[in-house]
């Protein structure tokens, strides 16, 4: 898909920004993201076993749609034409039959993907018809599935071990997730995600899953070397409140120390976190300090006081950071 890269009105070249992650805290990213700059690219895990996704996955044997499907609508813009499609890329049929459940984009991409026999082409092709103010990729080829370390699943044995596999599995464990692996192992990595990654100015990490949706991009080897060595800046957004079973307890300064965790040589130039969220900004700041990074703060949740990001407001954040 062609997108515009050439200078701005004032004769700059827009950033070009990667953004890491799937699910709704992608989507947040993303729909901030395209008001700052016109070169977006979102590389998406494709770890997925659940619902429509899980379904197409384990019958047609394909990457998981649901978190690529959420961030090409994510890239619609706001005018009629983006918005109607964003609305149907994400109706779900609600019926008695095969078809309950399934969401019209995850079908659309994988009837693209079957007549192209390319899952970066069949994306690149929705991306075109929904006028997509960016690009979206998968972070491997291959659909992969998440093993958690996890400990606590019995209360009363909390510091027994148990390892969980399937990214819902991942995500609704009673217990408290500890550290993430993929299968396979060594998954290859997508060669435009890895391009991507290297030609960019800025890359985004979060918000979102913190284990099942932020940290696996760094468990697959080439996109994970690609991460590191880049000369692009990196950008790390908090969540705003912690997810049950993956960030129970967490503190605003733990999301950090866990990257650390899964990707020691990986270095941080900005945390960004809402400053409703932070009570103590001290401890944030340090770790932040200690991965080589600064620390921003804003407000960034929805005026409604749900646990949300804004768009407009993260849009803004994004463009004190990102655009100097």
């Amino acid at each position: 898909m062609a997108r515009s890269t050439g200078p701005d009105e004032d004769g700059q070249r827009p950033p070009r920004v990667v953004a890491l992650g799937g699910g709704h805290g992608l989507h947040a990213s993303l729909s901030a993201l395209r008001r700052v700059t016109t070169d977006v690219t979102a590389v998406v895990t494709v770890a997925d076993d659940g619902g429509s996704s899980g379904r197409l996955r384990q019958e047609l044997g394909v990457l998981p749609p649901g978190d690529l499907r959420m961030a090409l609508a994510a890239l619609c813009g706001d005018d009629e034409w983006g918005h109607t499609w964003s609305q149907v890329l994400q109706h779900r049929f609600s019926s008695e039959g095969e078809l309950h459940g399934h969401a019209v984009g995850n079908l659309l991409i994988v009837a693209l993907w079957e007549l192209l026999g390319d899952s970066v082409a069949g994306l690149d092709w929705v991306g075109q018809l929904l006028g997509a103010h960016g690009r979206v990729l998968p972070m491997s080829s291959v659909p992969l599935d998440i093993a958690a370390e996890v400990s606590g699943v019995d209360p009363e044995r909390p510091d027994e071990m148990t390892t969980v596999r399937g990214q819902v599995a991942c995500a609704s464990t009673s217990g408290r997730v500890r550290s993430i692996s993929l299968i396979p192992e060594s998954p290859p990595a997508s060669p435009q995600a890895v391009k991507a990654v290297r030609e960019a100015d800025w890359i985004v990490f979060g918000p979102g899953s913190w284990f099942t949706s932020v940290l696996p991009h760094l468990l697959v080897p080439d996109l994970a070397h690609a991460l590191v060595t880049t000369r692009a800046r990196r950008l790390v957004t908090l969540n705003l409140s912690p997810q049950r079973g993956e960030t129970d307890d967490f503190r605003p300064e733990t999301y950090l120390e866990v990257l650390h965790e899964h990707a020691p040589k990986l270095g941080v130039d900005v945390v960004l976190a809402d400053r409703g969220a932070v009570e103590d900004a001290g401890p944030l700041r340090a770790v932040t300090r200690e991965l080589g990074g600064r620390l921003e703060l804003g407000d960034l949740s929805r005026p409604d006081g749900s646990a949300r990001h804004d768009a407009e407001r993260l849009a803004a954040a994004f463009e004190r950071i990102l655009v100097d």
